[in-house]
């Protein structure tokens, strides 16, 4: 028997499921169609879908369905899913202004990785990433895979304060932080796209990216950075 997808009791009223042992653009893409399809579904009886790199946590209305119901609902879904290979999700493209002066350490990644900044702005914005998943803050999506030469760890010391729209490096992911908050990650440019919208009705008209989605960076000049409604 596969050790996966594999479904387990996370709570009096929860399961998790993994998908997978690691994350992938496939297991991203896999969590997305199984979250969708479970909430058209169930509709109601969900609470709240919580999805990671490889994995779904599924909080339900125990007052409404139970544990082995909803677990039925999923091997359902899942064998359905692999029958045949599910697209890949929206593509956005997000516009990105490259520079030392709007990207801290853009310049020692350059030195580092012997591209210049320059050439680390091209590499980074030269292929379509995977959102794995959505958090650390609201909004805050998790983007892979960066090109192993402009890979690094996160900082020894997190600023304590990155600032919204900054785009970032840590280890082999990439993101845009969606608010002000502290941080560690690489920073390479400045995006004047707003990713999440506090006042907004519901979820999924808060953020503009969800797990599964596909991303890619779009270079702008500090002209059109500002032309966008960025601010440095």
């Amino acid at each position: 028997m596969p050790d996966y997808p594999k479904i387990e009791t996370a709570g009096e009223a929860s399961l998790i499921v993994y998908l997978a042992a690691e994350a992938s653009p496939d297991s991203a893409a896999a969590v997305r169609s199984l979250g969708d399809a479970l909430r058209e579904r169930l509709g109601e009886h969900i609470e709240d879908l919580i999805p990671a790199h490889a994995s779904l946590l599924v909080i339900f209305d125990a007052h409404a369905t139970n544990h082995a119901a909803v677990a039925g609902e999923l091997r359902e879904i899942i064998a359905r899913l692999q029958q045949g290979r599910t697209e890949g999700g929206r593509l956005v493209q997000i516009p990105v202004y490259y520079a030392p002066e709007s990207g801290e350490d853009i310049e020692e990644l350059g030195r580092s990785s012997g591209l210049g900044w320059e050439g680390v702005a091209e590499l980074h914005a030269s292929r379509e990433y995977q959102v794995y998943a959505i958090g650390f803050a609201p909004g805050f999506a998790y983007l892979g895979d960066v090109d192993d030469r402009i890979a690094r760890p996160r900082l020894a010391t997190p600023r304590p304060r990155v600032p919204r729209g900054a785009v970032a490096i840590a280890e082999r992911q990439t993101a845009v932080y969606p608010a002000d908050s502290p941080g560690g990650w690489n920073l390479i440019g400045r995006s004047p796209m707003t990713l999440f919208n506090a006042d907004a009705d519901s979820e999924d008209t808060a953020m503009v990216l969800r797990a599964g989605d596909r991303v890619r960076f779009r270079p702008v000049d500090r002209d059109e950075f500002e032309a966008l409604g960025g601010v440095l």
